[in-house]
C-alpha cells in the first residue's frame, strides 16, 4: 500500500512538492514560535535550577529590582534556625553604559554584602570567573565591578579597563561567563557602592538571599522565615514604585509609570488618600492577613515565568494554528484534485476487489506521507533557525527546540496531513466501480 501511495505522489511531483513545502513552512514556523517559550523555560531551569537558597523580598514585587525591605531584618533572619548565610542584595537598573542608553538586553547593577557572599557554600558567580577575579573584602566601598563576557564584548572592555555606569566610573576586576542570558545580564559590585551610585537609602535593601544549613530544604527555610515575621505590618509593593526603583527623572517615563500605577491600585480609599498625597493605611484585618514579606525558593521564580510562558504558549498556539489551517487546506486541495483525476483508477481498483476501506487507506497514506515529509523538513529547518538565532544574537535571545517539541511537531504534521486527505478519501470511497468509471 505504501509503495503504491509513493508511486502516486511521485507521478504528480509539482503538486506534491508544493503541498509538502506549505506544510514544511508551517511546521518550521511552529517550531520557531514554541522555541521562544521553550528557551525561556530552559534558560530559567539552567540558570536558577541549581541555586539551593530562598529569596526574601517585598510582598507583591514582581522581581527584587522593585522590592524594598528594612536592612535590619537581615540580623533577625541570621538567627532563624536552619539559616547558614544571609546575604543582602541591592539592585539598580543600568540605564547608561559608557554614555550609551541601555534598553535591550537589560543590564542590572547588583550589589552584595561581600563578606557574607564569600561564606556561601554554593555561590553562583565565583566558579564562572574566566578572567581576573571575583569580589573580596578589599573591594568594599570601592567602585570595582565584575561583568559578564557578553557585556565585556559589547563594550570592548577587558579586566583593568574603566567603564562608565550610570555616569559613574568603575574599574573592571573580573569577567565571568555562564552562557545563560538571565545570569549574564548582571554587573556585580559592593552593595554600598550601588547605594551610593543610585541614591538608595542605607537602611533598605532590595532583597535577602538565604542559604540553608545542611539538611534543611528551601521549603523548610521558607516556612521558618514566614513564621518568624508573621504579624509584622507589611509594606506592600505598588505599581507606582517602579518609577522610584528605576530612578528615572521626573516629567518623563517615570511619571507615566507612576500615573499608571496609581490607576491600577485605585479604589475608594485609595482615591481619597491619593488626593491628599498619602498612602492608604491598612485595616487591622488586612495587617493580620497580609504577609510582611514574600519568601521564594529560586526555583519558584522559574515557576512564575512558567506561568507567563503558559500564556505565551496560548498565543503562539493560535498563531501556529493559522499556519496549520492553511497547510490543511493546501493538502485538501491537492488530494481533491488528485482524487478527481484518478476517478477511473479508483473504479478499476474497486472492480478488482478493493474495498471502501482500501481506498480510504490509500489516499490517507498519501496525505500522511506528505505530512511526514513536511514534518521532518519543517522540524529540521526550525531547529536550524533556532541555532542561527542563538549564535547571531546570543546576548539577546535564547531559543530552545528540544526533542519533545520536535517529536510533537512531526506527529502533529502527520496528523494534519491525514486530516487534509480524509475528506477526499471518503468521497472517493463512496463511488461504486461503475460510477467511478462513468465520471472518469
Amino acid at each position: 500500500m505504501l509503495r503504491f501511495a509513493f508511486a502516486n505522489l511521485l507521478s504528480r511531483p509539482g503538486r506534491t512538492v508544493l503541498s509538502t513545502l506549505g506544510l514544511t513552512i508551517a511546521v518550521a514556523g511552529m517550531v520557531g514560535l514554541f522555541a521562544i517559550a521553550g528557551g525561556l523555560d530552559d534558560m530559567l531551569e539552567e540558570g536558577l535550577g541549581e541555586v539551593p537558597g530562598v529569596v526574601v523580598q517585598q510582598p507583591g514585587a514582581p522581581i527584587p529590582l522593585f522590592s524594598s525591605l528594612p536592612a535590619d531584618w537581615g540580623a533577625e533572619m541570621a538567627d532563624i534556625d536552619g539559616v547558614h548565610v544571609v546575604n543582602l542584595e541591592v539592585w539598580a537598573r543600568v540605564n547608561l553604559l559608557d554614555g550609551k542608553t541601555i534598553f535591550s538586553p537589560p543590564r542590572l547593577l547588583v550589589g552584595f554584602d561581600i563578606p557574607n557572599r564569600l561564606r556561601l557554600w554554593k555561590p553562583v558567580y565565583p566558579p564562572l570567573i574566566e578572567n581576573g577575579r571575583f569580589l573580596d573584602e578589599s573591594d568594599i566601598g570601592r567602585r570595582h565591578v565584575v561583568i559578564s563576557r557578553q557585556i565585556s564584548e559589547d563594550l570592548g572592555k577587558q579586566v583593568g579597563d574603566s567603564v562608565d555606569v550610570n555616569g559613574h566610573a568603575m574599574s573592571i576586576i573580573g569577567i565571568y561567563h555562564s552562557g545563560k542570558l538571565i545570569v549574564d545580564m548582571s554587573m556585580i559590585t559592593d552593595a554600598g557602592v550601588v547605594r551610593e551610585m543610585s541614591r538608595i537609602e542605607p537602611n533598605t535593601v532590595n532583597c535577602f538571599y538565604l542559604e540553608p544549613d545542611e539538611g534543611v530544604t528551601a521549603a523548610q527555610l521558607k516556612e521558618r522565615v514566614q513564621a518568624h515575621f508573621a504579624g509584622r505590618e507589611p509594606t506592600a509593593w505598588r505599581p507606582s514604585d517602579i518609577a522610584k526603583s528605576l530612578t528615572i527623572p521626573p516629567n518623563s517615563f517615570g511619571e507615566l509609570l507612576t500615573n499608571i500605577g496609581n490607576l491600577l491600585v485605585t479604589d475608594a480609599a485609595t482615591s481619597e488618600s491619593s488626593d491628599e498625597g498619602e498612602t492608604p493605611a491598612l485595616t487591622t484585618n488586612e495587617k493580620e492577613s497580609a504577609p510582611a514579606l514574600e519568601v521564594h525558593s529560586v526555583a519558584e521564580y522559574g515557576d512564575r515565568f512558567a506561568e507567563m510562558s503558559a500564556d505565551l504558549d496560548l498565543i503562539l498556539g493560535l498563531l501556529t494554528g493559522l499556519g496549520m489551517l492553511i497547510a490543511v487546506f493546501s493538502i485538501l486541495n491537492t488530494m481533491l484534485m488528485s482524487v478527481t483525476e484518478r476517478t477511473i483508477e479508483f473504479g478499476i481498483l474497486r472492480a478488482n476487489g478493493w474495498s471502501h476501506g482500501d481506498i480510504v487507506q490509500l489516499i490517507t497514506s498519501e496525505s500522511a506521507i506528505i505530512g511526514l515529509a513536511g514534518g521532518v523538513l519543517g522540524g529540521v529547518l526550525g531547529w536550524i533557525g533556532t541555532q542561527i538565532v542563538n549564535t547571531v544574537w546570543a546576548d539577546r535571545a535564547h531559543l530552545y527546540a528540544g526533542p519533545m517539541l520536535l517529536t510533537f511537531s512531526l506527529l502533529f504534521s502527520i496528523m494534519v496531513g491525514m486530516l487534509g486527505g480524509l475528506y477526499p478519501a471518503i468521497r472517493a470511497a463512496r463511488l461504486s466501480p461503475m460510477q467511478a468509471i462513468r465520471r472518469g
